[in-house]
């Protein structure tokens, strides 16, 4: 059995931010730590949307020229996950924060993560296509009721008749 580390660290990491915060404030002192992470979660605001921007051009670019846009999406996803973790008060989050906005450290990931995911499209090489509609039931006034029909019972000349005939 198989124990996931997941919920502990969730639970340490408060515990981890607050002795982060005991050793850069006796280095630097209080008034300088208070600054620090106020200017990590303002610079965290700011680059997750000028990279957010950045990355919705370039997956814009992939699909334009037909390509797979998994990569970048991905990237998309990290950087957000970046920016938030700077939003976040504390210097370890900060830390993983920083690394993920590195793109050789998003690629990285990519690679390790990438066999894991699986995307659902129809993707070809002819690029994204709209799924092609078999068939199209156009209706008259007269085809359609909302159940209020009086006891004039089915209309076997409906076109929802003629779909299963077909």
């Amino acid at each position: 059995m198989r124990i996931s580390l997941l919920p502990l660290f969730i639970l340490a990491l408060p515990l981890l931010e607050i002795a982060g915060f005991v050793v850069v404030g006796r280095q630097v002192g209080a008034l300088a730590t208070v600054g620090l992470v106020l200017a990590s979660s303002i610079a965290g605001a700011m680059l997750l949307r000028y990279q957010g921007f950045g990355v919705m051009a370039r997956v814009r670019a992939e699909m334009d020229a037909g390509h797979d846009p998994s990569r970048q999406l991905a990237h998309g996803a990290m950087i957000v996950l970046a920016a938030i973790l700077l939003i976040i008060p504390g210097f370890i989050t900060d830390i993983f924060g920083i690394l993920l906005f590195l793109p050789p450290v998003r690629d990285l990931a990519w690679r390790l993560l990438k066999g894991r995911i699986v995307l659902a499209t129809n993707f070809g090489t002819g690029g994204f296509r709209a799924r092609p509609r078999d068939k199209t039931i156009d209706l008259d006034d007269g085809d359609y009721s909302r159940g209020d029909d009086h006891g004039r019972g089915p209309d076997h000349n409906s076109p929802w008749r003629r779909l299963k005939d077909d």
